[in-house]
């Protein structure tokens, strides 16, 4: 009688915050429908954040499950229930250090019980995101690959690599020089003012975040491979460099935001909508095509009151219809401070604000939507592209001004607010008239459209993605000790 096979099972343990934990189920629903068993490991409040998703993917047939790790969130001294790093981002303040830190220690301690799981259940492999560097290990121990999942694009990887090797902004005299990074494909321009902070950080109250960043990137050198939400034709000089060059093993298996083809998928990906899905869609059917601009900066942006009064001036400038994700303020009775007098009442019909989460994908796919103002996070960037949407671009941290870069420089379907920290109502207004309707809309918009068909070819059968998947779960059955 010939032995059978047991499935190859994939454990995904994803960082604490929704732009990691939302492409990291994705992934785990894209393993699952190639036949792998796989298991999220998450905490119980995350847990809770995609449930249904996770139930209507076992309801398709897929082996897919989530097994719950307590967080030691008290043990560290905050307070119960604080089991995300969204949690230490405020709309004014920006990063809490001190709670970082803490949280940082919370989730170092998660590797003890962790290791039991890995004994109890012994997955094929590990797939567990970059900032969790005791993962490598972890999964070393029990004689068990793990693969690194970064959250960005391979441009960015390529970009901050050269960046720390060559490290050009030392030579840069003043703040409002630029400078070209050494070795990068394609001549890019960088101003030093969009230096990400961590690159070059010596302040004591990041130290710790400092040697995170070293102790994960000691971790990845140690792990088996990379794995990367991108797909070739996107980005295909970097995804080259990154694997010739530099001499990373890795697999592109984006967009991962695909998978989810029924609206009832877009709607539930991370928290609970702050607006109906069907009264949304009804306010973008009676728009004419390409005719609203979409506004977001993901869950952790910082700007000020004085910022969002800046940026509705500058979109009732503009006249352009859009809908504007705001979210929400810490103290409810400050909720409207950053809003103009009468701007909601003058912008009527014209402009729809959602205060807190959006369906991003659902809207993005509308026909109506023809630009995209982002912060150049690495999802949604991916998704604006997934929608062949031009973007305007406004980073504001980390690998998003590499993202911006990748998205006006070399793509060609952005278009930037500048590079200021403060930017006034007229360049606002200026760059998304631009993107909406200026010379360069019809050409961005066509060059945008053209990728979204090549990302929904990448993870169809054949494609790029849908190939290096094949290959890197082919791989690792082959690795397998059976």
């Amino acid at each position: 009688m010939e032995r059978q096979i047991p499935q190859l099972h994939v454990f995904f343990l994803p960082l604490l915050a929704h732009g990691h934990l939302i492409p990291t189920v994705d992934m785990a629903k894209m393993f699952a429908d190639r036949g792998v068993k796989t298991t999220i490991i998450t905490t119980p409040l995350n847990a809770s954040a995609f449930s249904n998703t996770i139930r209507r993917s076992k309801e398709s047939g897929n082996d897919i499950g989530v097994r719950i790790l307590k967080f030691p969130a008290v043990e560290v001294g905050l307070p119960e229930g604080f089991e995300s790093s969204d949690m230490m981002f405020t709309s004014q303040e920006g990063i809490k250090w001190e709670l970082l830190n803490k949280f940082n220690q919370a989730m170092f301690m998660l590797q003890q019980p962790f290791e039991q799981l890995l004994q109890e259940c012994k997955p094929d492999c590990l797939v567990a995101d970059w900032f969790i560097p005791w993962a490598t290990d972890a999964a070393n121990k029990y004689g068990i690959p793990r693969l690194v999942f970064h959250g960005t694009s391979f441009f960015a990887l390529c970009a901050s690599a050269c960046m720390r090797l060559y490290e050009p902004h030392e030579k840069v005299q003043s703040g409002s020089e630029s400078f070209v990074v050494p070795n990068l494909p394609g001549d890019i321009e960088l101003p030093i003012s969009q230096l990400p902070k961590y690159s070059s950080a010596q302040d004591v109250e990041t130290d710790f975040f400092t040697k995170l960043l070293k102790a994960a990137g000691e971790a990845e050198l140690k792990s088996y491979g990379v794995i990367v939400n991108s797909f070739y034709e996107l980005e295909a000089s970097y995804v080259d460099y990154y694997r010739n060059v530099m001499g990373k093993k890795a697999w592109h298996i984006g967009p991962v935001s695909l998978c989810n083809r029924e609206n009832i998928d877009k709607t539930e990906r991370g928290n609970k909508s702050a607006i109906d899905e069907h009264e949304c869609l009804k306010w973008l059917d009676s728009k004419q095509p390409d005719s609203v601009l979409y506004i977001c900066f993901g869950s952790l942006n910082t700007f000020s009151s004085a910022q969002l009064k800046e940026i509705a001036m500058g979109l009732e400038a503009s006249e352009l219809q859009f809908i504007w994700v705001v979210r929400k303020q810490k103290n409810d009775n400050e909720d409207e401070e950053w809003l103009p007098e009468g701007f909601e009442k003058r912008t009527e019909g014209k402009g729809l604000i959602i205060r807190g989460w959006a369906p991003q994908v659902l809207i993005l796919d509308h026909e109506a939507i023809g630009g995209f103002m982002t912060h150049c996070g690495w999802n949604s960037t991916l998704e604006g592209v997934c929608a062949g949407v031009p973007m305007v671009t406004w980073p504001e941290r980390g690998d998003q001004f590499y993202n911006e870069k990748l998205m006006t420089q070399v793509l060609k379907i952005g278009v930037s607010v500048g590079t200021q920290k403060w930017v006034e109502r007229e360049a606002i207004g200026k760059a998304v008239k631009e993107t909406m309707k200026g010379e360069r809309a019809e050409e961005m918009r066509n060059r945008a459209r053209k990728l979204a068909e090549a990302a929904k070819m990448a993870v169809e059968k054949g494609g790029s993605s849908y190939s290096d998947l094949d290959s890197l779960i082919q791989e690792l059955n082959s690795e397998r000790k059976l």
